[in-house]
């Protein structure tokens, strides 16, 4: 199959309104509030939300001040959660507070006062970038197509042009590929919380209409196309109310849908000097950057770190194949172009703004927001005079 490159490949998404999504907003609406007024704050976050009730724990070290209850509610107000019978509201959910300084141990490798003398990483663990030519925005078709459908969700639910839906959503596309090249969806999937008093087939026939065929070019989409609407006929009870929500449960859907590898890290509620976040931004900017620049179709990076020291431990290159020269030189010019040491990351991406939030849905890649650096093609340039 893979060595063909003829196979069917499926991505999911979720909407905002989605439980675990709802953590993550949560999450990086709190770390955007503490470096609005301090840059250098240390941030890890996590949040719990199950039916009228979101619990927030971690651990944070500033010495600015940001009232968690105040963040909570007002970035569930904001997702649509405004009514009680949702069994998730902004007004009257509660909210439970567990927050801790930064451990002193692990402060001081990522301060450099450690074994190593230099801003360490904030801990051990591996990451992973992707790229390739299936879209205009270098991403897997069948994620980059999954996004736009739940963000199409949201659309038409904000904007009163389908008024019977409700937050909580997901959505799933299946691309049959054919020498690497994506041809044709051969299935869509989309899970859509509603009002009780719609009938079925209104809902189907308009999501078919008003999301399905917005989003998805008809040359990718023929008579033998399935599409699966809310399969269970209702999906009235959602969001916290059904399912409880956690930060970084979405981890595939928040990077490559599947394609390529994971290292396992969340990037929600962390500030850049987790590598886990910071280090996972750089690979993909330098994966899309030498995609860009025609060295690779396919591109993944690979980094790993241990806690308190600088420089990686490892690092990959991998183009599968399609590179125009070796994967081991293409390596060295990475290693010589890019430095992957934790302080340089941050100073390159820019990365100790309040821009995280942004982050949260509809995925961290292939979205091309000005607050987006890792999507940035400046280093095009530098990798094909490298080349020569």
């Amino acid at each position: 199959m893979w060595s063909s490159g003829n196979f069917l490949f499926t991505s999911e998404s979720v909407t905002e309104g989605h439980p675990d999504k709802i953590a993550d907003q949560i999450s990086d609406h709190i770390l955007d509030k503490f470096l609005e007024q301090d840059p250098y704050a240390r941030v890890a976050c996590e949040t719990l939300v199950t039916t009228g009730l979101a619990f927030i724990a971690g651990e944070i070290t500033s010495n600015a001040y940001v009232s968690f209850p105040e963040v909570v509610r007002e970035t569930i107000k904001d997702i649509g959660y405004t009514n009680s019978s949702m069994g998730f509201d902004w007004e009257t959910c509660g909210v439970i507070c567990s927050i801790d300084r930064q451990s002193p141990d692990i402060a001081i490798g990522v301060n450099g006062k450690g074994l190593f003398k230099e801003m360490g990483a904030g801990d051990q663990g591996l990451m992973f970038g992707y790229a390739c030519t299936d879209t205009k925005v270098y991403m897997p078709m069948p994620i980059y197509l999954a996004h736009q459908l739940t963000m199409r969700l949201a659309h038409v639910r904000k904007s009163g042009k389908l008024p019977w839906l409700r937050p909580d959503g997901k959505s799933q596309v299946t691309v049959e590929y054919v020498d690497w090249k994506p041809v044709r969806v051969t299935a869509v999937v989309i899970a859509a919380q509603h009002e009780p008093d719609v009938d079925y087939e209104t809902l189907r026939e308009s999501i078919i209409e008003e999301v399905i065929h917005k989003v998805i070019s008809s040359k990718m989409i023929d008579e033998k196309t399935e599409y699966y609407i809310n399969t269970t006929g209702r999906f009235v009870i959602g969001g916290p109310m059904a399912d409880c929500g956690l930060t970084g449960r979405k981890i595939i859907m928040d990077t490559y849908g599947g394609f390529g590898y994971h290292g396992g890290g969340c990037f929600s509620g962390k500030d850049p000097t987790k590598v886990d976040r910071s280090a996972s931004y750089m690979c993909r900017y330098v994966a899309k950057n030498i995609v860009a620049a025609g060295l690779a179709k396919r591109c993944e990076i690979q980094v790993a770190y241990t806690i308190g020291k600088a420089e990686p431990i490892s690092m990959t290159v991998t183009t599968y194949g399609t590179g125009v020269i070796p994967s081991k030189e293409l390596l060295e010019i990475v290693k010589k172009l890019f430095d992957f040491r934790p302080a340089a990351i941050i100073e390159r991406l820019d990365l100790r703004r309040p821009i995280y939030r942004k982050t949260t849905n509809y995925g961290h890649f292939g979205r091309e927001l000005p607050e987006f650096t890792w999507e940035r093609l400046d280093a095009v340039d530098d990798l094909k005079r490298a080349v020569k």
